[in-house]
């Protein structure tokens, strides 16, 4: 089975299991290919998180999130007259993570050879793909930044000086070119491992890692409204190691939750879960006034915890006092019956260091899926994946960073730089913050569920903060309210905005709630009622989650996908 964002990428990795392939040949190969057709969402410059689990074996945790450049300091950021990561531009790009963690799952975890499973990423870069709306509407946002201070990016996303309408077709020849280089560079190995490697070693120290620090290093317009020259260079490249670890797990009504660790946003999931543990189960119906104002509160004060304590530069320890049972009851009494206006996170050792607290009503509007402002500024921009195979591995992951409107396109590569770091913070003390060879605090959050240690699940969704606010009422309506996978993303989504955003401008609304309008006239009245500032969006506007399943005492699979803007597709048999 395989389901993600794309019905391209499904495809792509339903072939390669038709075809005798794994889950993680599969995925791969969906990676590729949603690097070329949703290229708003991610790219090969940008990061990915997945969470694997090998049939047979202990689920890890794959980090493809790049660290921050050697140059990448905060006094530099302060001589060039910053006081934040800009949203847009090569000084927020971390060091490419995608394309080096696919290799090494491949190499690993895989089976096929590097040149079958790019054979379909390929095929769609040369010939063409189709344009997604969505895809219209960032490239309309940002087409006068690209006519006056980014040409590269005018030459390929504007064909004919025209911003590409939906339904027609787009290629992408030069990030064509950049894979067949890679490809070439593999040959002379005899072997598969040997050509993954060498094509490793061509995009990490090769032409690829030349032209990247060679664009980088020439200013060009920021998100500041200023020119700048990035800081990546080739040797960043040349340094980075994709990397695996343990995921960091919690058991919820006979399942067991895994997720990355505090680098990551996961560990919100798993802190919400437990605050909702010591909640009766009459007050875990998201689709009541009651069950939606209880998920809410719950997960303000998990995130508020994400602010205050998660990062690459975490104190050792912090999950165990954050996940103990103890210190989860005590959060859950904090919920009462009025919507909280604070940010309380909790206070492990004195005062927590917190991020700047900038209000912005208008963010309360947002819908949680991409938005992106004229001058690149973007917020919650990814991808998603999720493959099981017939022998029972599975693959979540979600793919992101390296969009179009990130930065300019890189002339001859096809592709463009990520700006994950604007996730960090300037303030020394933030366990978030910005210091040269740290991960930047990603938002990517895939989840795996396994029972008895067998993979049951893998799921995911694109969203930025959003990620596991919905995923965590997928959990809720499947778990305790015993809907199937697709009824689960079928039903009436929300989310708060009750926390600093993740990206630039980073601002938070007090008591923030975004509905959809399906939850009802009645549920929002009492919403308001108890004092959240709701936001109704559209009827089917929030998530974009997909699915699959495996029951490990009769080998059945399953596979669900959302059905707004009938993009995500699941398939399988």
């Amino acid at each position: 089975m395989s389901a993600s964002t794309h019905w391209l990428a499904t495809g792509a990795a339903q072939s390669v299991l038709e075809r005798g392939g794994t889950a993680v040949d599969a995925a791969t190969a969906a990676a590729f290919v949603l690097h070329v057709v949703e290229p708003h969402l991610n790219g090969p410059g940008g990061d990915l998180v997945a969470l694997v689990a090998p049939a047979g074996g202990a689920p890890f945790v794959l980090c493809g999130q790049g660290p921050a450049p050697a140059g990448a300091t905060r006094e530099h950021l302060a001589a060039e007259g910053l006081d934040h990561v800009p949203g847009a531009g090569a000084l927020a790009a971390a060091v490419p993570g995608a394309v080096v963690a696919w290799l090494r799952l491949l190499a690993e975890h895989g089976t096929w050879e590097l040149a079958d499973v790019l054979e379909y990423a390929l095929d769609l870069a040369e010939h063409g793909y189709p344009v997604v709306p969505r895809l219209t509407a960032t490239i309309a946002a940002v087409a006068d930044l690209f006519r006056e201070h980014w040409p590269s990016s005018v030459e390929l996303w504007l064909p004919g000086g025209r911003v590409p309408e939906a339904g027609t077709t787009l290629t992408n020849p030069e990030y064509a070119s950049t894979l067949r280089a890679l490809l070439a560079a593999g040959r002379p190995a005899a072997d598969r491992l040997g050509r993954i490697e060498l094509a490793r070693r061509a995009w990490q120290e090769g032409a690829v890692a030349q032209a990247l620090e060679e664009f980088a290093a020439k200013p060009h317009r920021h998100s500041d409204g200023r020119d700048h020259a990035g800081v990546l260079r080739a040797a960043d490249l040349a340094a980075f190691r994709a990397t695996t670890e343990e995921p960091v797990c919690r058991d919820f009504r006979g399942t067991t939750v895994a997720k990355a660790g505090p680098w990551s946003q996961g560990p919100v999931l798993l802190q919400a879960l437990g605050i909702l543990d010591h909640v009766g189960d009459g007050r875990l119906d998201p689709g009541t006034a009651e069950g939606a104002h209880t998920v809410a509160e719950a997960l303000k004060l998990a995130l508020a915890d994400r602010e205050a304590h998660y990062g690459a530069a975490a104190a050792p320890g912090l999950l165990d006092r954050l996940l103990d049972p103890a210190h989860a009851r005590a959060r859950a009494a904090l919920i009462g019956p009025a919507a909280s206006r604070e940010l309380r996170p909790s206070r492990l050792d004195g005062d927590p260091v917190l991020p700047p607290l900038h209000v912005d009503g208008a963010a309360a509007a947002g819908t949680g899926e991409p938005t992106v402002a004229r001058d690149g500024e973007t917020r919650g921009d990814t991808c998603h994946v999720d493959v099981v195979d017939r022998w029972g591995t599975m693959v979540s992951a979600t793919p992101s960073g390296g969009w179009l409107q990130s930065s300019p396109t890189v002339p001859g590569l096809g592709f463009c730089l990520g700006t994950r770091l604007q996730m960090s913070w300037l303030d020394p003390r933030s366990p978030s913050r910005l210091d040269p060879g740290r991960r930047p605090r990603t938002t990517l959050s895939p989840t795996l569920l396994l029972r008895d240690g067998a993979a049951v699940a893998a799921l995911g969704t694109p969203g930025g903060d959003q990620q596991d606010q919905w995923q965590l009422l997928y959990l809720l309506r499947t778990l305790v309210g015993g809907q199937s996978p697709q009824e689960a993303i079928d039903a009436p989504a929300f989310h708060t905005t009750a926390v600093p955003g993740s990206f630039w401008p980073r601002t938070w609304t007090p008591a923030g709630l975004v509905v959809e309008e399906r939850l009802g006239p009645e549920v929002v009245a009492e919403l308001r009622g108890r004092g959240h500032a709701v936001t109704v969006s559209g009827p089917w506007t929030l998530g974009r989650l997909s699915v699959v399943t495996r029951d490990p005492a009769t080998g059945q699979l399953g596979a669900a996908a959302n059905p707004r803007g009938a993009q995500g597709y699941a398939a399988g048999r």
